[in-house]
């Protein structure tokens, strides 16, 4: 396994062993023991899987302590623009972004800690994406920031007129949006 700090050096890009023959290719996407320093001794309390069809961008989400989650993000079919902004109004890097694309042939994951929003883009005709959480989901401390806010200028790697939820559509700007501390 290889941890390589972004940007943001809390937000990690881990290339995982795989293990590949002419049967296919197996990977531990997760092993608590080699993992603990990778994701800064976080234990995780949810796993979720979701599927996206061309074009959807879904985020930029986050959880306020105490359910603040960090996510540990891998993209197991297609490809997937994965983006975690960081909203810690102590931090030098704040209102900053990162971003890394993922894919299901590369054996990457993307830690995010808590203290960033997080969302992506389908890249591909269609993406699954399966990703493990510290804290489990909490809506009455779930925020949304504006995937497109002008203040962030996020650079994501899609057509004109993504496909976006009524919620995404709906989130807040970086201005206005309750923070870390």
């Amino acid at each position: 396994m290889e941890v390589t700090p972004l940007a943001i050096p809390e937000v990690k890009l881990i290339k995982l062993d795989a293990f590949g023959d002419d049967r296919g290719c197996f990977t531990v996407h997760w092993h608590d023991e080699q993992f603990k320093d990778a994701v800064d001794g976080y234990t995780f309390r949810q796993d979720s899987y979701v599927t996206s069809v061309p074009h959807v961008v879904r985020g930029l989400h986050y959880q306020l302590p105490p359910h603040a989650q960090g996510k540990l993000v891998r993209c197991l079919s297609g490809s997937i623009q994965d983006v975690a902004v960081d909203i810690r109004m102590s931090s030098p890097t704040f209102g900053m972004w990162v971003d890394a694309h993922l894919n299901a042939h590369e054996n990457e994951a993307l830690w995010i800690p808590p203290g960033f929003a997080h969302g992506y883009a389908s890249l591909s005709e269609g993406a699954t994406v399966f990703y493990k959480i510290t804290e489990i989901y909490t809506p009455s401390h779930e925020y949304s920031l504006l995937w497109n806010d002008p203040y962030l200028d996020i650079l994501w790697n899609i057509p004109q007129n993504p496909i976006v939820s009524e919620k995404d559509l709906n989130g807040l700007s970086l201005s206005v949006a309750p923070m870390f501390e």
